[in-house]
């Protein structure tokens, strides 16, 4: 059962993880915060593969930032 439960989590990590990419992907933003936001994503990913619950706390939080605005400074 608890398997099931972690394919699922999996399984929907995967489907965020591919929708942030593609908003970040289309921001009217400067290149230094997409580049910024694309490491963030990549963090979430490499999380993932360890701690599947943390990578899925991570991109709701990255996912609320870019719904209400908040962009990381770029470089």
């Amino acid at each position: 059962m608890e398997r099931d439960s972690q394919l699922e989590l999996y399984g929907l990590v995967a489907d965020r993880l591919k929708e942030a990419h593609t908003r970040v992907r289309t921001l009217q933003v400067p290149e230094g915060v997409r580049m910024a936001l694309s490491r963030k994503l990549l963090v979430v990913t490499a999380v993932a593969k360890h701690d599947l619950a943390d990578a899925a706390r991570r991109l709701d939080r990255l996912m609320k930032d870019l719904d209400e605005g908040r962009f990381p400074e770029g470089d």
